[in-house]
């Protein structure tokens, strides 16, 4: 299955869940669709890339289970979850609620909408390992909480499965709370496309966003622009005029159809990218599977060779995705071989940076709730013996954080 991929032979890719990557066939429909835009642009962007742009939201709209003109493409899924936390109107006792666990980049953007309106943020505090009811009632206790305050939780985001812990968490049970108490729901699905089955048409959250990247085996996007924006025309002015409306059917659609100068290609792979998972891996399911199952049973394996455990709770939901999380034989204190608290990001940094530079591989390491721990993406092209060689490797690295290497580091930065 590598074969179909463009990984350096050497490389060893662990960590697919961050930036993703595709095989040579969506690079060749990428290619073909750049030399088409650059072969008559006017000519494709006026009039070719809209019909095509339908085309690949209906393919990726079927997939998701969700109505076509509900449907829109955007760079990623941070950049949704800011269109929509910024398309709101907060007002004083409007609060935001969201988890510990929240992605960093959508942490930044709660911040943002608090030093700019009136709202405010109630962060619900996660320690991993934790049950899926633990979740689900911590969460219902603070909206309810907020309302017995006098408070308004006006927005709740969430995610299908998080990035740091990479647990998967149970989203389904929250957006049901939140459409009974009233609050809106912003799902942050980065890792669900291609991590879950999606069902979006029968769950219904308020907003979804997902990443066709990481699992889905598509191509990374570009910034789009406001071009489609139409502001409420004021009294005694003309209504906007925007000469490329083309025919959307909505303002909503429209509004992200047309991105201007910006390569526009990569949302036009994506009929390529849904084939090659069909006709060449096997389909979701099978997918999904291998996937879940690869990454299970090489961070077990993991595990085993590092003598530490993989995070899971009692009903064992945490690894019904594809990530596992290992935990390293690192510990935090004040003894010999041990890590002071405050040096616990330098040596996440230390082992990320490491294992690039020395062994041309990469696992996400990160820190939390007092422990080391490692982030495995399963993925197509991956088999256990991958996982087991980065456990020597780790053993190693480990071993020179214990003498302490990472600090030699630090200090010559």
């Amino acid at each position: 299955m590598r074969s179909h991929f463009l990984y350096h032979s050497s490389y060893t890719p662990l960590n697919h869940g961050s930036f993703g990557t595709y095989p040579t066939s969506v690079r060749d429909r990428l290619r073909q669709v750049q030399d088409l835009v650059e072969a008559r642009p006017d000519t494709f962007l006026r009039y070719s890339f809209p019909k095509l742009l339908n085309a690949s939201r209906e393919a990726i709209a079927d997939f998701l289970g969700v109505e076509i003109d509900e449907c829109v493409f955007v760079p990623n899924a941070t950049t949704a979850v800011n269109t929509v936390f910024r398309s709101l109107v907060f007002e004083r006792g409007d609060v935001i609620v969201h988890f510990s666990t929240l992605y960093g980049a959508c942490g930044k953007t709660v911040q943002y909408i608090k030093e700019t309106t009136h709202a405010e943020s109630a962060c619900i505090d996660l320690q991993y390992p934790i049950g899926d009811d633990e979740v689900v009632d911590r969460f219902q206790k603070a909206v309810q909480g907020l309302k017995k305050n006098g408070q308004m939780p006006k927005i709740a985001i969430f995610d299908t499965v998080s990035s740091s812990p990479g647990v998967r968490m149970p989203w389904e049970r929250l957006v049901n709370i939140c459409e009974k108490e009233g609050v809106l729901s912003m799902v942050d699905g980065a890792h669900g496309a291609g991590h879950l089955e999606m069902k979006l048409g029968k769950i219904q959250p308020d907003f979804f966003a997902t990443n066709l990247h990481k699992n889905q085996h598509l191509i990374r996007t570009s910034i789009p622009t406001s071009h489609g924006y139409e502001p409420y025309p004021k009294e005694g002015q003309l209504a906007f005029f925007n000469p490329l409306k083309g025919d959307a059917p909505s303002s909503f659609v429209g509004l992200f159809e047309f991105v201007g100068t910006i390569d526009v290609s990569p949302y036009l792979c994506v009929e390529e990218a849904l084939k090659f998972r069909e006709k060449v891996c096997g389909g979701e399911e099978k997918i999904m599977r291998y996937c879940e199952d690869v990454s299970n049973e090489g961070g077990k394996k993991v595990a085993e060779l590092l003598g530490t455990e993989v995070m899971n709770n009692a009903e064992g939901r945490l690894t019904k995705c594809c990530f596992t999380n290992v935990k390293l034989p690192l510990k935090i204190g004040n003894g010999k071989g041990e890590i002071k608290q405050g040096d616990a990001l330098a040596v996440v940094l230390w082992i990320g940076k490491t294992m690039m530079e020395e062994f041309d591989a990469f696992v996400a390491p990160y820190y939390h709730a007092g422990y080391f721990w490692l982030r495995y993406s399963g993925q197509v092209y991956l088999e256990v013996e991958d996982f087991v060689w980065s456990a020597g490797v780790l053993r190693k690295l480990c071993e020179r954080v214990a003498k302490g290497e990472y600090l030699v580091a630090r200090a010559r930065i």
